[in-house]
């Protein structure tokens, strides 16, 4: 047992040393400043040796000795890392160059810790000024020359560059300090090239040049192979004349086999081997131009050229139609005819003429007659021919013109409706464009207008008083002129007369109404086109009854009618010119039935004519004179004639026709009666 903590004792002990001790090898030392020096200088010239000196500022427990690690940097990548106990460390640039330019840093490690200086720049001024040197400096068109840039002890990435002065023959980049090209001068002609190399280094952005090199003349010697191109019978000919063309080159190359010679014209070479052989052709107007002769030695080419005038024997015929516009059944006549022609060469009756139609020959002529109709509708072209020289003139369409077909009349949206303005439509199915329309209303002309867009429409605006009116319309189309004058129909379509205002009845009279009696309302209208819909209103302008019919009237009975069915009464009429209308109100009144009438009888004495014996002032009494007829509920309101008599009308026949018949009358003897309606 005492064995045993004496064990646990010591593990105790060992556990809180191990502790101390790793505790104290973190705090030992603190990373205080890390600084980056160059010697001697930040900028110095090539050549000088540079020193970049890490230094670091270390706070640390006395005895303690740790481990450095250095890391330097050059724009930001790491070139060199040293593990060292000394307090810093050198990085060192021996012979240093512009390439060593740029920004550098350092950085220290103990342990975990790390720190890093500050950046600092180094410059490096002068590049090498290069050397150029070549492998020959006489040499024939054609030939290659070697030419080598040096820039001995320079390092990194340099761009060599060969000059002619401020033409450039060739760039390389490379990261040796020399760059080899062979060269070579096709387009020299008996000159000397001054040819100079240099190069550039680039840092970050900048861009650094060095001075030009030494400069070394090359004399090139021109290969004397151009050749001397001839033409017979000469450079100005008339079409169908024959050319003859050669090409030759000095004889010292003639025998080269390697020599090649050919006669090229815009884009088409037209003869090989033209060195040993002549090219002949048949001269025609397209082809003038430049005629090249083309000499080919290896990667040399030389040439000379000629310009052709190729006059024409006769211009190009032109096809033309008289007249230009033609309507079916009228005559026309297509010609054809050159207005030049080479005199020297030959005669206009030399010129034969052919006239096609869809490329079908149609005459062996100058001149194609025919009367148009829709089979000689086409594209025409025509043909002359002289001394073998062909040509052919422009296609023409000829289209005869359809005369305008009689027109068609229509109303836009129909019904039409009396005394408001409609739409009439003008068409014609056929006809060539432009078409004129004219309205007309009893041989009068109305309005005129020109359509000349397939998708445009001939359209008027009119207005009828009387459905008799809708005839008198009628238009004309024309588009050749009187003599292609046509009429169309007379406008036919149906005509709505709005309804005029009701007439508003009422039987019996009002104010001789009684309780239980039966009174018929009436309502009628002296012009409107049917089905009328008639609507009676009593009190409050309530709804009584709704009807429509085919008459010009329309009555409703309000049976054994009572007191409660006093008020004012109107009715009200519309057809389909949806123009509402209505009558003039009348007052109703419902007396109480005590078989008393608030007529008086009539007097003993009164003979049965109907005779109205007035009676003397003071003593009022009320005669009625009735002419008795049966009840119609087609008839007519009753309306005020004078102050003192009512008038019915009635309508007879058709509801556009009204006759007035007198209906009923009375006389009003006393002003204590209703008064009558307006």
């Amino acid at each position: 047992m005492q064995v045993k903590k004496q064990l646990t004792l010591r593990a105790g002990t060992f556990l809180i040393l191990f502790l101390f001790t790793s505790d104290k090898a973190n705090t030992e030392f603190i990373i205080k400043s890390v600084n980056l020096f160059i010697q001697p200088r930040n900028e110095v010239q090539r050549g000088t040796n540079v020193s970049l000196i890490c230094q670091a500022e270390v706070s640390q427990s006395p005895g303690s000795n740790p481990n450095y690690e250095y890391i330097f940097y050059k724009d930001y990548e790491m070139l060199l890392t040293e593990k060292t106990t000394a307090t810093h460390w050198f990085y060192s640039i021996p012979d240093a160059r512009v390439f060593h330019s740029g920004k550098y840093e350092c950085a220290v490690v103990i342990g975990h810790q790390n720190k890093k200086s500050g950046s600092t720049d180094l410059t490096v001024k002068g590049l090498l000024t290069p050397v150029l040197s070549v492998d020959q400096q006489r040499l024939k068109e054609g030939d290659n020359v070697t030419a080598v840039c040096t820039a001995e002890g320079e390092m990194g990435s340099l761009m060599f560059s060969f000059r002619d002065g401020p033409v450039e023959l060739y760039r390389k980049s490379t990261n040796t300090q020399k760059v080899e090209q062979k060269l070579a001068f096709e387009h020299k002609r008996m000159r000397t090239v001054n040819m100079f190399c240099y190069y550039s280094i680039s840092l970050g952005s900048k861009i650094e040049i060095s001075n030009n090199s030494n400069v070394i003349d090359i004399d090139i010697q021109e290969l004397g192979i151009t050749p001397e191109i001839n033409v017979m019978p000469s450079a100005n000919v008339i079409e169908g004349d024959l050319l003859t063309f050669s090409c030759n080159v000095d004889m010292t190359y003639q025998k080269n086999s390697e020599l090649r010679i050919s006669l090229v014209h815009g884009h088409t070479t037209l003869g090989l081997n033209m060195g040993q052989k002549t090219y002949n052709m048949s001269a025609k107007a397209n082809d003038s131009g430049q005629y090249e002769c083309i000499a080919s030695l290896g990667a040399i080419h030389k040439s000379s050229s000629v310009n052709i005038t190729v006059n024409q024997l006769f211009s190009v015929p032109a096809l033309s139609i008289h007249p230009p516009e033609v309507f079916e059944g009228e005559h026309f006549d297509i010609t054809c005819h050159t207005d030049i022609i080479a005199s020297v060469r030959i005669q206009r009756e030399d010129i034969k003429y052919f006239i096609y139609k869809e490329k079908t020959l149609v005459i062996s002529n100058y001149r194609y007659s025919n009367t148009a109709r829709n089979v000689t509708n086409g594209k025409y072209m025509c043909v002359a021919k002289a001394n073998g020289i062909i040509k052919e003139s422009s296609n023409v369409l000829f289209r005869a013109k359809v005369l305008v077909s009689q027109p068609e009349i229509r109303v836009d949206a129909p019904p039409v409706i009396v005394d408001k303005h409609f739409w009439i439509h003008c068409h014609s199915q056929n006809g060539s464009l432009p078409i004129i329309y004219t309205l007309k209303r009893n041989n009068i002309t109305v309005n005129r207008t020109e359509v000349s867009n397939p998708h445009e429409k001939a359209r008027f605006i009119a207005m009828i008083s009387a459905p008799s009116d809708i005839s008198s319309y009628f238009c004309e189309a024309e588009n050749n002129g009187k003599i292609s004058v046509k009429m169309s129909q007379r406008l036919n379509e149906t005509v709505i007369v709005p309804v005029g205002k009701p007439l508003f009845t009422v039987i019996p009279i009002p104010g001789n109404i009684e309780e239980g009696e039966d009174v018929t309302l009436i309502c009628g209208i002296p012009k409107g086109s049917p089905p009328i819909n008639f609507s009676f209103y009593g009190n409050s302008h309530t709804p009584i009854n709704t009807t429509t019919v085919q008459s010009n009237s329309s009555s409703f009975v309000l049976s054994a009618v009572s007191r409660q069915k006093s008020g004012n009464y109107y009715c009200e009429a519309f057809n389909l010119a949806n123009k509402l209308s209505k009558s003039d109100i009348i007052s109703i009144e419902v007396g109480v039935n005590n078989k008393e009438s608030v007529w008086s009888e009539k007097p003993p004495d009164i003979s049965d004519e109907g005779i109205l014996q007035l009676p003397n002032e003071g003593d009022v009494e009320y005669t009625e004179v009735v002419h008795s007829q049966p009840l119609d509920p087609t008839r007519i309101p009753l309306r005020k004639g004078t102050d003192t008599v009512y008038s019915e009308l009635q309508t007879q026949g058709s509801p556009d026709h009204i006759n007035h018949q007198g209906l009923l009358e009375y006389a009003e003897l006393n002003y204590d009666l209703p008064a009558p309606v307006d």
